[in-house]
């Protein structure tokens, strides 16, 4: 029998939602004991060390009209954390230092700019303007960044993890990231039990990273001593990029993974 103009509709909206949930993990609700690290407007940076650099707020951010490198302050304002019209500054680094932790944010680059999040300032999921490359590298959008060594000078030591698929957007649009990391586990003594894990990686709704165990941190601190909790840290120092709705919800010891 053909539903009615009633029931179709609910059937279309339910139909809808479901598509919408299967697209990604659902991390939590908004109040359900998230965090905004950039204050209750979007735009406060209490909660990160100081000095912070030349980080601005602004109400709106898009690519600049005269080079698609870079970005501008489309509208004065709050809601939005940028790293100013030279798209580098330092880096952010959080007071609070986090152990098992879900990360939410929204991030905007323009053409060809990197940054990054790194959970315990250690353990990096890249951020770049990387739509449509081919074959995925760990230094795309989404990946788990290389080990690494400073010198003769930088250079990769290993191939990273790729995501898992080209989630990434277009320069200048509006990105999602969502990120459940559990941190390493050291027994009584401080030797390590269980290797610092990404147990998902969303990115713009598909999961790019998932079930990951990290035996070491990325990049060149790889060799670096690693511990419980640690801060997140934005990367500020490499490209123009643009923040906002950044949360953070600390897991606890109870609650599975």
């Amino acid at each position: 029998m053909r539903p009615d103009t009633p029931t179709r509709t609910l059937i279309a909206i339910v139909l809808t939602a479901f598509v919408s949930l299967s697209s990604g993990p659902a991390l939590g609700a908004e109040g359900d004991g998230w965090i905004p690290l950039f204050g209750a407007d979007g735009s406060s940076l209490d909660a990160w060390r100081k000095p912070a650099g030349d980080w601005r707020a602004a109400a709106e951010v898009g690519l600049d009209p005269a080079n698609p490198r870079k970005l501008v302050a489309a509208r004065e304002g709050r809601g939005i954390i940028w790293n100013g019209p030279t798209g580098k500054t330092l880096n952010l680094v959080s007071r609070e230092k986090y152990g098992d932790v879900d990360i939410r944010l929204e991030f905007l680059v323009p053409k060809g700019s990197n940054s990054g999040i790194k959970l315990q300032e250690v353990y990096e999921v890249q951020i770049f303007e990387s739509k449509g490359a081919k074959p995925l590298t760990a230094s795309h959008n989404g990946g788990i960044y290389p080990r690494a060594e400073l010198l003769p000078k930088y250079h990769h030591i290993d191939k990273g993890y790729p995501p898992k698929v080209d989630a990434s957007k277009a320069a200048g649009e509006w990105q999602t990231l969502e990120i459940r990391w559990l941190a390493p586990k050291f027994d009584d003594k401080g030797k390590k039990v269980a290797n610092g894990k990404f147990v998902k990686v969303v990115l713009n709704g598909l999961i790019v990273q998932e079930d990951l165990d990290l035996p070491s941190p990325t990049g060149n601190n790889w060799r670096n001593p690693e511990h419980p909790s640690g801060s997140i840290f934005l990367q500020g120092d490499h490209g123009p990029v643009a923040f906002r709705n950044l949360l953070v919800r600390p897991i606890p010891a109870t609650a599975k993974p």
